[in-house]
């Protein structure tokens, strides 16, 4: 039994109270421009330009695969901008997931939320543009987050 409830809807717009982390995954070379991240700029430009201040300066900082960036959107809403991600296309080695970049960003993400009293929100993260499988996701967002008591929503916006 999944400690994570599942429901459609759009990952951008949490519909519970409290402090809300919404979680995505990025590539690590700067690109933000598909995917989950276009809704996150429809609503919010802060994360962008974060991220890309980021990957700009990143000579002087932490960005990597496995790094985490937030950005407080709203009074009780932040983004979490997680580099789960090598690149942005599938070539000789395989589809740009990184399974392992992902568990590192979750473990910094529960920490967060875990300060914060915050429930976290996502969509199948790391399975859209990066091509990972769900069923390498789910027992990690299970692992890091869920086992530590933080609430978890994954979205399935439908087509």
């Amino acid at each position: 039994m999944s400690g994570i409830t599942y429901v459609r809807g759009d990952a951008t717009v949490p519909s519970v109270k409290g402090v809300k982390v919404i979680a995505h995954v990025c590539n690590d070379i700067g690109g933000w421009g598909k995917g989950f991240v276009l809704a996150v700029s429809r609503r919010w430009p802060e994360p962008e330009a974060a991220y890309r201040a980021w990957h700009r300066d990143r000579a002087a900082n932490d960005f990597a695969l496995g790094a985490v960036q937030f950005a407080q959107v709203e009074r009780h809403v932040w983004i979490a901008s997680m580099i789960g991600q090598r690149g942005t296309r599938t070539g000789s080695k395989g589809v740009p997931v990184r399974y392992e970049a992902i568990d590192l960003a979750l473990e910094t993400l529960a920490g967060k939320a875990a300060e914060l009293g915050a429930s976290v929100h996502m969509p199948h993260i790391g399975c859209g543009l990066a091509g990972g499988k769900w069923s390498r996701v789910e027992p990690l967002v299970e692992e890091r987050l869920v086992r530590r008591g933080i609430r978890v929503t994954v979205y399935d916006h439908g087509e």
